[in-house]
């Protein structure tokens, strides 16, 4: 089955409440790329640290991610090393 990408253009996000806990689903909702590029730019400190929630629980603060993504090339593209 062939999937396509949604028109970047088309998209759109609901605000986020810079205060907020966000897990790794919505964070990928925001920087759309994959959970392991994620996590591989968390290792190497070039996204933010996570907050432990309890054993199995991790989130990020929201406010942590949107300055993230403030800091994006307009292009909205993440640099892939």
């Amino acid at each position: 089955m062939k999937t396509t990408s949604p028109n970047p253009e088309t998209i759109t996000f609901e605000p986020v409440d810079p205060r907020a806990l966000l897990r790794l689903k919505q964070v990928l909702r925001l920087c759309p790329i994959g959970a392991s590029t994620w996590w591989e730019g968390v290792r190497r400190g070039r996204f933010p640290k996570p907050v432990k929630l309890g054993q199995k629980t991790t989130a990020w603060r929201a406010s942590d991610v949107l300055a993230l993504i403030d800091s994006l090339p307009h292009d909205g593209g993440v640099d892939r090393e």
